[in-house]
């Protein structure tokens, strides 16, 4: 069973879909003791920072993600997701992530020609035991729309990066900790296939 977490903040039917389409057994909750008890954990996200952090909040969630983090589900953030397992993020500054790994999110920088957010596909720089990515060539596309991005602390957690107007890590792994800033539900085979991975793991 893979729980996905609903807390009003997330792209949660495209996700439930292309899962319910590779055969898995999904549910969509904000209820503590269904999440715990699943095999495996997705926190979608779309929206802002500060309040998703809220939202969470309202619903009792972070120390519930926290005990997912600790007892060792496998648990994949996707866009928003990602980057609210981090400390703290520039699009809302005072506001506190989850803190579950360490870096920065940061806004994207200015550059002439390029259009923020970054909306549209891109290729990843995968690195080769990235395990989310198993079967995927090297600089596959997928599909990106983000404003802000992650600098993680720990450049060995980093299972994958892009470049646009600056270096991006664009998916990290650490221990059962996985994310991705793009939207692997919305990146056709390539994405199909990580969450595929991410279902098999």
């Amino acid at each position: 069973m893979i729980a996905i977490i609903d807390y009003d903040a997330g792209n949660l039917k495209s996700v439930e879909k292309a899962l319910k389409y590779l055969g898995q057994d999904v549910i969509v909750s904000r209820d503590s003791s269904e999440i715990l008890q699943a095999d495996k954990v997705i926190l979608p996200g779309v929206g802002s920072f500060g309040d998703a952090m809220n939202n969470l909040d309202h619903f009792n969630l972070v120390d519930t993600i926290k005990k997912v983090a600790e007892k060792d589900t496998p648990f994949l953030g996707i866009c928003l997701g990602l980057q609210l397992l981090f400390e703290k993020s520039d699009e809302t500054p005072g506001a506190e992530g989850l803190g579950i790994l360490k870096g920065e999110i940061l806004r994207i920088p200015p550059k002439e020609g390029l259009k923020i957010p970054h909306m549209g596909w891109n290729s990843l720089n995968i690195k080769p035991q990235a395990r989310l990515f198993d079967g995927i060539a090297n600089n596959s596309y997928v599909y990106f729309v983000h404003s802000y991005y992650l600098k993680a602390e720990d450049e060995n957690i980093v299972a994958a990066s892009t470049e646009y107007s600056t270096h991006i890590h664009a998916s990290v792994e650490s221990g059962n900790i996985f994310a991705c800033q793009f939207h692997p539900e919305k990146s056709s085979d390539v994405g199909l296939r990580i969450l595929k991975n991410f279902a098999s793991l």
